[in-house]
């Protein structure tokens, strides 16, 4: 009788393990109401092919400038998100750049069925780099990238493998994957830390994704990156970024880090002045 019932035990809890996988990787989707002519821009809804064929739906705002930025949201959010992906728009359009925003795969509007959480979201920055430069490329002469937790490490990335992207600004940025995943537990579902060992295979299983190891392009980007990263922030530690930070500015002379006392992703809040001015510092700085 005890061992049936603890067989049934462990079967319930590699159900529900698996459930939460299943959702930490099919989060529900983020559509707002407002669009860029709310911020009294004109815009045009575009659709953007990944090479993997996903359908990625997006924003294309041409602001009469031959340098564009693509701002690239959070794990859970889209670009309709209030708190970040609206200010740093409206922020960049009456800087006047263009922009290109789009909603990652899995996310938003956009086709897909599962995030991979930074891995195969890299093909969905390439395309949308491929989508200015073969319809826009005199609007894109220069192009440069801000990312906020999920879309900081893409930008990241980005910043290492694409090479038409000149700069970027990597906002809260997940360095230690498997311990931002096991705060996440408990910060986007109420759950214990220590259940994401057992949840993250599941997750892997669903989604096709694979480990990626951020500190491994450290020794890759020679690019101008200014990293933000908040002492309140519960996702990500202050030191994990700072560690990026001390390894990559032994190849890169270029890269930046600012520490405030925000917590995840909300810094343009909590300091929405001081963030304008610095990022927009440095976007005068390298997209020229």
């Amino acid at each position: 009788m005890i061992i049936e019932i603890l067989v049934a035990a462990l079967v319930l809890f590699l159900v529900f393990t698996a459930f939460v996988g299943y959702k930490m990787v099919n989060p529900p989707r983020v559509v707002g109401n407002w669009t860029p002519k709310d911020l009294s821009f004109e815009y045009k809804d575009v659709e953007i092919t990944t090479e993997d064929n996903v359908k990625l739906s997006g924003w294309w705002i041409d602001n009469g400038s031959d340098k564009t930025v693509i701002p690239l949201h959070g794990y859970t959010s889209s670009r309709w998100a209030e708190h970040y992906m609206r200010p740093v728009i409206e922020f960049l359009l009456k800087e006047g750049y263009n922009v290109l925003a789009f909603d990652f795969r899995a996310h938003g509007k956009s086709g897909g069925k599962y995030t991979t959480v930074g891995d195969k979201e890299i093909l969905d920055l390439k395309a949308g780099v491929k989508w200015l430069k073969d319809n826009y490329p005199e609007k894109s002469k220069r192009i440069g990238v801000i990312g906020f937790s999920m879309g900081a490490l893409v930008a990241i990335r980005g910043l290492s493998e694409v090479k038409e992207i000149c700069c970027g600004v990597a906002d809260s940025p997940p360095i230690y994957l498997d311990k931002t995943g096991a705060r996440g537990m408990k910060y986007f579902a109420k759950l214990p830390e220590w259940l994401y060992s057992f949840v993250k295979p599941f997750s892997e299983l669903f989604s096709g994704g694979r480990p990626i190891n951020v500190l491994n392009y450290t020794n890759s980007i020679k690019k101008p990156l200014f990293l933000i990263i908040g002492r309140r922030d519960t996702l990500v530690k202050v030191e994990e970024v700072q560690e990026f930070y001390e390894r990559n500015k032994h190849v890169n002379p270029n890269v930046e880090l600012w520490v405030t006392d925000a917590p995840h992703v909300r810094t343009i809040q909590v300091f929405p002045e001081e963030w304008k001015s610095r990022v927009g510092e440095f976007l005068k700085r390298w997209m020229g």
